[in-house]
Order: C-alpha cells, then structure tokens, then sequence
C-alpha cells in the first residue's frame, strides 16, 4: 500500500490549514486541536503528504511499510468525537507510528520479512490498544531490522531504510524505521521495541529520546517476539515531554504494586540539579573512529555539571566476563517466533526453518538465521547460565549504585557515526547488552550534532522502576542544551511538496558549469566545460571560500588536466550544504597559459 494509500487519502476532503507539523509537540498539536486551528483530519493529510514528499521520493527515506487506509475515517470519528464529548487526552486525534511487528487488527503485520508480508493479526496489541483509547491514530506501520535481528534495518520485504540526516547512512534498528519517520515528521511519535539497543541506537542515529523500560513495565502482548524474556516495547519521540505523554498512555496505573502517577508530571525543567550521575568511562571507546562523538560528548558532560549535576567516573568489576554470554536471543528467538505464528489464525509460514527454506530471509540475514535455526532444542545448561549471568549484572548494577548513592549510571549508545547503507553493525558499542541483561530501565537522549551534523546519543540508566526519575534527569538535559535538530533532508513542505531540485550554471572565464541539486539529498551534480582546447586545460575546480572572500582550498575536481569537459556528482556533506547555499563555494579554472587562474566566479545556487 504505503503512498498509494497516502495518495488517495490526500485526495479526499479539504486542503490542511497553514498548520506546519514538522517538528510539531504532541502538546502544540493538541493546543492546536484545541484552539481549532486545525482538525485531526487536517493533521493526517498533513503527516500523509510529508510521508509522500520524502519516503519514496527525496532522500527516499523508505521508513513506512504501509499507510493506514481507515486514518482519515478515524481521524474524523475522534473529530466529531472532540466536539461532542470533548477530548479524551493530549493524544485525542493525534497521529502515531508503529514498528512493523507490533501486531494492528486493521493492517499486516510483517515483521519485516517477506515470509511475513500477509500476516493479519486479529486484534491490536496491547500497547496498541492503549494508544487508540487515548485517542491515538495509528497512522500507519513502519520499517524494521528483518524480525528484529539486528540494528541497521534492512530486510527482505523493505530492503534499506535511511537516515534522514544522512541518506546514505542506516538509521540504525532494528526499530530504524520508526527513528527515522518520528525524526522526518512522519507522525507525531512512534513505538519501537528493544531486545538489546533497538530503540536506543535509532533515538541515537535520529537525535531522539527512547526509553528501554523496566523489564515487565510496559506490555509485550501482540509485539512479534525476538527474546521473549529480553524483548521491551515502547516510544520514540522528539521531545522528552512527548515520550511521557506516550508513557501515560501505554505504561499501566499500577506499576509494582502501587499507583504509577503521571509520568508527565516527573518532569522538571531543572531535573539536572543535585543529580549524582557515574560516568561509564569503559564504554567511551579509545579507538581513534570514537574522537568526533567523544568530543561531542565531553561537551555534553560539562553542560550537565554546569547545570548542577554531580558527575562521578565509575566502574563495574567483572562487567565484560559478566556480559559475557547473557543474551538470550540465541536461545529464545526460534522457540518464540514459532510460538507466535502458531497463535495466529493463517500464518503464512510456521517458523524460522520454514522462511529459511523457501529463500524468503535478506542475504544479509541468512548467515545469522541460520546459526539461530540451528540447534534441535535448546542448550539448557547455556540457558541457566545465561540467567545466572543476567541476575549478576544486576546486582552488581544495583551494588554500584546503591554504594555511590546515584540516580542514573551514564554512557554513550555509540560514539561512532551511522554506518553507510549496507555496511555492517561494527560502529555498535556493546553498550546496547547492559541494560538489557539486568533488566533495568535506560533512557536514550540526544548529545547534540557533530561538525558533520550527525547524532550522538547517551543512556542513562536507573534503578528499576526508576522511570520517572531518568525522565526528569532527561528532561532537565533537554532544557539545557535544547539537542533536538530537524535533519536537513525532510524541511517543512511548500504547497504540499518537499523543495525542488535547484538547476543554475556559472561561468568562470571562459569556462562554464551546470548544477543541479537535490536540497534533500544534497546531492550535487554538474557538466562542465573548459571553452579552451584540452591540451591546454590544468583543471577546472570548485574551491570552498576562505575568510577573506578569496577562494579556500579544493573541493572537487570537474576537469581533470588535458580534458575539454567533465562532469562530478558530489553528495555534499553540512559544511559545504552550507556553503553552497551561502554563496561562498568558487569555480575556478587553470589553464597552462594561466596556471594560478584564468577565471573565478562564485556559484549562486539561484536560477
């Protein structure tokens, strides 16, 4: 379905009112809602045109599996449902996304796997049924690491998703297409599921907060399993103020035997101070790769105890050995993912061996599905000592800071970039495993952007049940350093449509170029020509400007020596973006008659 739904949607009823969703809080879009500037219906049209504007066209974010084709009768139904009985909550009418493998009674439910594409659960799942009573409208599915197993998305019903900050870069996973989508605007928020970083490491690609609850806080009933004993389902959002009214409505009232609260009303805007927070030290990473996230997160450090926060470095005796063999993937996912399909009423397949033997797995999966299909029955002795392993690290966690006296323990998700499109899962530090194995609550919030305007994200980690606590700790963050950037590739729409291509040309002497330039790509190609006979062409180059308004140094070659003509595609990275819409990138020709320049002219990406 995906656009074709989004496209005949969009057909339907009056255009959206000058309302702009990008970047929108649940709680703007419910004032709004309020106020009546804008209607539910108004907000889906507007988040179906982004996702038609930028998921298969643009940067082409593949993020959305398929759209939902009842969105706009429900949106109308929680319309009429407002004027009448007035709302049900800040989520009354808003649009929300879910991971493909949360089960949706209105839509399939693929896990990301092609064996899958028709499954259709017959009821919603939990968390999902607690979002559409808050008034939710789960506006569509999104894209997902092939059954959860492993963290750059990519399977074999979608292929490769993207990042928005860099398309050609992973958004992470397994839960990469609902970090991706929430970071373009795609919905207000969306639900992601956890087994060891999978919303973590996408919140950390897609300069978001996530939250990998308290094993047991939050339902995993309906959520296609990868381990059902470290599987954890929950939020994705832009803001901190929005993953708690997300927590508000998926969380249940009673938490550990007592009355939860409002998670909502945790927050405090100087939640920093008086904070003592130990600093992980052993998961910074020393490799040289790190020293741009390192960076980043040194800053980040000094803005915390700026703020108040008492920071304290700290370690874990034993930790790596404890670690060690504690996931319980290996030992659950081929029992759990049986046990699952045999739940529902036509399974297209009936297990792991079954999607194996009719091809239907990524290549990129296969060798890893393949170890996990392997062994007739479980290693029970590896099962018992992957739980001894697991109580370890939580009392040593909970030892730790108990005898520190802290709130949250603190440490990179990564350090290193998203990997490119089709690269391997290398850059993950093992980070991810922590939380997971003890079963404690850890909250993903972003560090800020690096020089090349790419996420960083840090954890924090808490006691169990400490959720409001690791809230308030994030939320105070947040007002402080306000990390949250809009990735360059998904701006706001004109008219319904994304930016279009820029084509210009600039003569330098009696050379001359062609641009043409995707804003959502930053994608840059051009056709040059010298207007000189080749034997006499040295180059003809782009340069950055320096500070003096002179041409800087090189930045790409479009001539190379003894050439009449040429032609260059470039991906632009942020400086240059910035560059070139600034007017400060230079053409520039040498000639062996001229050799230090016979012409320079300043590329104006204007037409």
């Amino acid at each position: 379905m995906g656009l074709l739904v989004a496209a005949s949607l969009l057909s339907v009823g009056a255009s959206p009112p000058a309302f702009d969703v990008t970047e929108a809080s649940i709680a703007d879009l419910d004032t709004a809602l309020a106020d009546g500037r804008v209607t539910s219906r108004h907000l889906v049209e507007a988040y179906l045109a982004r996702i038609a504007a930028y998921d298969r066209a643009g940067p082409r974010l593949n993020a959305i599996v398929r759209t939902n084709p009842k969105a706009l009768a429900e949106a109308d139904a929680f319309d009429r449902e407002r004027r009448t009985k007035g709302p049900r909550g800040p989520l009354h009418g808003v649009p929300i996304l879910v991971k493909d493998n949360y089960d949706t009674a209105g839509m399939p439910t693929s896990g990301g796997t092609l064996a899958l594409a028709t499954l259709q659960p017959t009821a919603d799942a939990e968390q999902v049924a607690m979002l559409r009573k808050a008034g939710a409208i789960i506006i569509g599915k999104t894209t997902m690491h092939e059954l959860a197993a492993g963290t750059t998305t990519v399977s074999s019903l979608t292929g490769y998703s993207r990042n928005p900050y860099d398309p050609a870069r992973s958004p992470g996973g397994s839960s990469g297409g609902t970090g991706a989508a929430v970071a373009a605007s795609f919905a207000a928020a969306g639900m992601g599921s956890d087994t060891c970083g999978s919303i973590r490491i996408p919140s950390a690609y897609q300069n978001l907060v996530g939250l990998r609850a308290t094993s047991g806080l939050s339902s995993t009933k309906g959520v296609m399993p990868l381990s059902h004993t470290q599987d954890v389902a929950g939020p994705l959002a832009r803001s901190v103020d929005d993953l708690a009214i997300m927590l508000d409505a998926t969380v249940p009232d009673r938490v550990d035997g007592k009355s939860r609260g409002s998670y909502r009303a945790a927050l405090r805007g100087d939640g920093l101070k008086g904070a003592r927070i130990g600093v992980l030290r052993g998961y910074f990473g020393p490799v040289p790769d790190y020293k741009e996230g390192q960076d980043l997160v040194d800053r980040a450090l000094g803005q915390m105890r700026d703020a108040g926060a008492d920071l304290t470095d700290v370690t874990i005796p034993g930790l790596d050995d404890m670690l060690a063999d504690s996931a319980l993937i290996l030992h659950e996912f081929k029992y759990d993912l049986a046990a699952y399909l045999a739940a529902q009423p036509y399974p297209p397949v009936a297990s792991l061996s079954q999607i194996l033997a009719l091809g239907l797995q990524h290549d990129e999966l296969d060798a890893r599905f393949r170890q996990r299909d392997a062994p007739a029955q479980r290693d029970e002795a590896a099962y018992a000592r992957a739980m001894e392993k697991r109580a370890a690290v939580r009392a040593a966690v909970l030892k730790l800071m108990a005898e520190q006296h802290l709130d949250a323990i603190l440490y990179p998700t990564t350090l290193r970039r998203p990997p490119l499109i089709g690269g391997d899962e290398s850059g993950i530090l093992p980070s991810c495993q922590l939380s997971a194995s003890a079963g404690l609550p850890v909250i993903a919030i972003p560090a800020g952007l690096t020089d090349r305007a790419l996420p960083i994200g840090l954890e924090l980690m808490g006691a169990p049940f400490a959720e409001p606590t690791l809230l308030r700790l994030a939320y105070g963050w947040e007002r402080v350093a306000h990390p949250r950037k809009a990735p360059f590739s998904t701006p706001p729409l004109i008219d319904g449509k994304g930016p279009a291509v820029r084509t210009f040309a600039t003569a330098a002497g009696s050379a001359s170029a062609r641009f043409r330039y995707d804003p959502t790509t930053g994608a840059l190609d051009v056709t040059a020509e010298a207007g000189v006979a080749a034997p006499d062409v040295i180059a003809l180059t782009i340069h950055r400007g320096a500070a003096d308004g002179a041409p800087g140094p090189v930045l790409a070659n479009l001539i190379l020596p003894g050439s009449a003509n040429g032609t260059a595609h470039m991906v632009l990275p942020a400086r240059d973006r910035a560059e070139l819409l600034g007017g400060r990138l230079y053409l520039a020709l040498y000639t062996r008659t001229a050799p230090l320049g016979s012409g320079q002219a300043v590329i104006v990406p204007y037409p």
